[in-house]
């Protein structure tokens, strides 16, 4: 019997025309007036790995004894690899013949070496096309364009004009999952509780799926896109084409590039940076803050740490005086703890009411100084001189920029008379400055980053004073609402055995 066997990949398909239908009927013509012929077809499979079920059917046919002749439109359709090409040859030829529709293959010194070299130069060849593919899709997304459907949600790709645009219907989903997350009211506990959330109202996932998982609600709080930049280059994915054909721990995982390696991409944005930044604070607590669940319910549950060792209190029901309590403790008993904990322990009702009461006072009294005071002639002075500062060193190091390339080109102008040595000592001058002055850029960055952010940490708590304010009855709060105000601006409040309270702002 005669196998017949053709391969494509989607791109040779619309690059090349190795159309499948093609390669058939060039077979078919090979083979002749024959009855007793197989075909084996692999459709969009990669030439560069061995595992192909078309292709491990055939192998298996070879080795049984059912084939006798395999045609072939190209050595490259049997794989891209010379290695393999030679292993399938060798394998192939020890029971059947091979023959090649647009090559003589002969089993002679000139034959093999000829073989051979055409292997060599097909795999060269696609060697080739993926270094120029590779290069042209960063080329493309340095000039500003996304170069392939990401399928972020919220987002459609166009891939005519090589941007990504906003889906209003998925983007408002996005808005209101960073709403839940950074000021849940009460609605949600969590991103486990959003994911209900979702699901409850009905709302479908990117694949019109009715279940959402906590880790997609995760992605999504985490993905930089949404707050105005997509990152090309971002993942290293070398090597993961071949782990369909892998078993699971031979499989090659995606890595993360260095990040001076990212290319990014504006695109525009579905969530306020600042609000994207200030998720991130909370994605960092959040682990802590709604693990596990207790049958009684603790105000400060995930807010809490021992000034003393560092572990974190968490609520429990303990024996005093042959009556039950609630008390937050840094001790713990369960296997494998780092910590044992100090000891530290405090009775719930008393910090939960000093914690409340510092809250309440906070919201009053910072209250009644938002409503009265604007921000100072001082602060904006200062705002305003280091900006100014950045715009100083930005100035100086372009002059330093310029000087450079005027000693280069007065160097290779007067090679015949130049002094060499003084050249390279003002060169060697004007790059320690340079370095001076871009450590001291990065420092005043730094400054403006951390005023931007304190500010809009205060932007956040006097949305919350307004939300409090608000309340009609403030005494009447569940416990639930209370620990969404105090996680709005508390990151963690630290007990003391000497009795001391810290409070830790967001």
């Amino acid at each position: 019997m005669i196998a017949l066997y053709a391969r494509v990949s989607t791109e040779e398909q619309a690059k090349s025309g190795y159309s499948l239908k093609d390669q058939i009927r060039q077979c078919r013509d090979k083979a002749g007036k024959n009855d007793e012929i197989m075909e084996y077809v692999d459709d969009g499979y990669s030439g560069e790995f061995l595992e192909r079920p078309a292709l491990t059917k055939l192998r298996n046919d070879v080795r049984e004894g059912l084939i006798n002749k395999v045609i072939c439109y190209d050595p490259d359709r049997l794989s891209r690899k010379l290695k393999n090409q030679l292993i399938l040859s060798d394998e192939i030829e020890k029971r059947a013949e091979l023959i090649f529709v647009n090559s003589e293959y002969q089993k002679s010194p000139e034959g093999m070496l000829f073989y051979q070299m055409r292997g060599a130069i097909a795999e060269f060849e696609k060697a080739k096309i993926n270094e120029r593919m590779t290069r042209g899709r960063r080329e493309k997304a340095k000039q500003g364009k996304v170069v392939k459907d990401a399928k972020v949600y919220g987002y459609k790709f166009n891939k005519d004009k090589g941007e990504l645009e906003i889906y209003e219907p998925e983007a408002k989903v996005v808005r209101l999952i960073f709403e839940l997350f950074t000021n849940p009211m009460g609605r949600v506990k969590g991103i486990n509780g959003i994911a209900h959330y979702l699901m409850d109202k009905g709302i479908p996932t990117k694949k019109g799926k009715g279940v959402w998982h906590r880790q997609v609600v995760r992605q999504i709080l985490m993905n930089e896109t949404y707050s105005g930049v997509y990152y090309h280059n971002k993942w290293n994915t070398e090597g993961m084409l071949g782990n369909k054909y892998k078993g699971k721990d031979e499989r090659i995982p995606m890595t993360k590039r260095p990040k001076e390696e990212w290319i990014p991409v504006e695109v525009p944005p579905i969530v306020e940076k600042e609000t994207f930044e200030y998720a991130q604070k909370l994605l960092k607590e959040s682990r802590r803050r709604w693990a596990g669940h207790s049958k009684n319910k603790y105000l400060l549950s995930g807010l809490l740490r021992c000034g003393d060792c560092g572990n974190t209190l968490t609520g429990r029901r303990t024996k005093n005086w042959g009556k039950y309590v609630l008390e937050y403790t840094d001790i713990k008993n369960t296997a494998g703890a780092k910590n044992p904990g100090c000891g530290n322990r405090i009775k719930c009702e008393e910090l939960d009411e000093f914690v409340w009461n510092t809250f309440v006072n906070l919201m009053t009294t910072k209250g009644q100084v938002v409503a009265e005071a604007a921000v100072t002639v001082e602060e904006e002075e200062t705002q305003s001189f280091e900006q100014g500062e950045l715009e100083r060193i930005e100035a100086e190091l372009e002059r330093i920029k310029m000087a450079r390339q005027r000693l280069i080109n007065f160097m290779v102008n007067n090679a015949d008379i130049v002094d060499e040595e003084d050249i390279r000592n003002q060169m060697k001058e004007l790059k320690s400055k340079e370095e001076h002055l871009t450590k001291l850029k990065e420092e005043v960055i730094e400054m403006l980053q951390n005023r931007q952010h304190e500010e809009f940490n205060e932007e956040i708590l006097n949305e919350t004073i307004e939300q409090y304010l608000r309340e009609d009855n403030p005494q009447l709060l569940t416990i639930e609402r209370k620990q969404d105000y105090l996680r709005k601006v508390f990151r963690e409040i630290r007990i003391y055995s000497n009795g001391k309270v810290e409070f830790i702002r967001l």
